[in-house]
C-alpha cells in the first residue's frame, strides 16, 4: 500500500498540476468569449487533461496584426 505521506505528496502535485492548466485555460476561454467552454473547464476537473486539450486544440491562436502601409 501507497504511505500516507507519499498520497498526500500525489493528490497534492496533482492539484497544482490541474490549477495550472485549469487557470491559463480558463484566462484563454474567458478572453475568447466562449462561454461554454468557461463553463466546462470551470466545473470538470480531469487531472489537467481537458485545458491541455482546449489550448492547444481549441483556443484561437494569436492573430497577426496586419501592417498598414503609408502612402
Amino acid at each position: 500500500m501507497i504511505e500516507t505521506q507519499t498520497f498526500y505528496v500525489i493528490v497534492l502535485l496533482l492539484a497544482v498540476w490541474e490549477l495550472i492548466w485549469k487557470g491559463i485555460a480558463l484566462w484563454k476561454s474567458a478572453r475568447n468569449e466562449e462561454l461554454t467552454w468557461f463553463i466546462c473547464l470551470l466545473v470538470l476537473n480531469t487531472a489537467g487533461i481537458l485545458p491541455i486539450i482546449y489550448i492547444h486544440f481549441f483556443s484561437e491562436k494569436k492573430k497577426t496584426k496586419k501592417k498598414i502601409k503609408k502612402n
